[in-house]
């Protein structure tokens, strides 16, 4: 498996590095943050209809660009690396992935090119109040009702989840449990029966709710009762997705301790310039080679159908969250008592890191699943 980007690659990367650098400077970032949209509209369909990235790896017969998953890692990398402030990984990922995985021909054919365009933003509800990121998990029930479904229960850490428009839902059978009567459904997000909140969380970069449904109107997505396989691909490509983002944001902070110590001035020299500060950042730069490394590995499994991509993907996901929330604190730390003040924006990335390092299951968990897939 080759870890060498095309020129073509190379040179899209520089094409969506300098658009994001230029839409989403930190000040941009601590504006949105603030708001309860977490998103700037203009840019949004700046980055549909001139980059054509909410479409990137949907397929071109249902409306997309029809790149691989290698491409759509380049386009998570810089996002992280620029901490973008929109609904892309909520609905150009795990939205758009759970649709191409359970859907069947033609609800994909229906709901993926108004996604793929960005005229239509939707989420996945998954995860409940128990945290649990698995099929064992769901409790929301789906009960059949007037030749659809209603759904019944709360979903949690919805990402993007109070300005999504459609909402991509999994639920199970009454009196079902495990992997048995799993099943996805979508829903209108305006539905008079749905109550969304917007948590409270430590990274306001990436905004995540709480939906309530009380009898929520559905229709089934998919194959009734039969999820669980959709899911677990799901999950494994969003852990993927996950990782190829923070090691942009690990990428970030590396370069920012690195321009701060050579800028640093001390005893008439530039903090850099110290052993101690060497050896730091070497082993710094080794921890970052490593995780963009899984990353990308884990990235090009996708694309190559690769049988070993359930471990491979948890190895990413962990090691790659280890590695930013190493990174990040290196980063704090680097800069000496500004890196700890509020204008400092090193801090930004640091709660990404600490978010990103819980969603989608922590280290501990994917270790235990990556043992569990390879059968160590």
């Amino acid at each position: 498996m080759s870890f060498t980007f095309t020129d073509e690659q190379t040179e899209f990367r520089g094409v969506l590095r300098r658009f994001l650098d230029d839409k989403s400077p930190p000040t941009e970032v601590r504006r949105l943050m603030a708001t309860d949209e977490g998103m700037d509209a203009a840019v949004w369909r700046q980055l549909c209809d001139e980059l054509a990235l909410a479409g990137m790896h949907i397929p071109q017969e249902y409306g997309g660009a029809g790149f691989g998953f290698v491409e759509l890692g380049i386009v998570l990398e810089e996002m992280g690396r620029a901490l973008l402030c929109a609904p892309y990984f909520s609905s150009s990922v795990l939205a758009a992935g759970a649709i191409m995985q359970a859907g069947r021909d033609a609800e994909r054919r229906e709901l993926l090119p108004a996604i793929a365009a960005g005229t239509t933003r939707a989420a996945l509800a998954l995860t409940e109040a128990n945290g649990r990121w698995d099929a064992g998990g769901v409790r929301l029930t789906a009960t059949p009702a007037d030749g659809a479904y209603k759904l019944d229960g709360t979903k949690r850490l919805v990402v993007d989840g109070c300005t999504a428009e459609l909402l991509v839902v999994v639920g199970r059978e009454p009196g079902t449990c495990g992997n048995e009567g799993l099943s996805f459904f979508t829903v209108d997000a305006d539905s008079g029966d749905i109550k969304r909140r917007l948590l409270n969380t430590v990274d306001t970069t990436r905004k995540l709710a709480e939906i309530t449904f009380n009898g929520a109107r559905a229709e089934p997505l998919g194959p009734v009762g039969q999820g669980a396989a959709a899911l677990e691909a799901i999950l494994i490509e969003a852990a993927v997705a996950l990782a190829n983002e923070s090691a942009g944001g690990a990428q970030k902070m590396f370069d920012s301790a690195l321009e701060y110590t050579q800028l640093r001035m001390q005893f008439g020299r530039p903090i850099g310039s110290f052993q101690a500060i060497k050896h730091r950042m070497a082993d710094n730069l080794v921890a970052l080679e490593l995780a963009k490394s899984a990353a990308y590995y884990a990235a090009a499994a996708v694309a190559d159908r690769d049988n070993d991509l359930p471990a491979l993907a948890s190895l990413a996901k962990a090691g790659v969250s280890d590695a930013y929330m190493h990174l990040a604190a290196e980063c704090i730390q680097l800069h000496g008592g500004i890196g700890f003040t509020w204008e400092n924006d090193s801090h930004l990335w640091f709660k990404r890191a600490k978010s990103s390092e819980v969603f989608l299951g922590d280290p501990g968990y994917h270790r235990e699943l990556l043992m569990q897939r390879w059968d160590v």
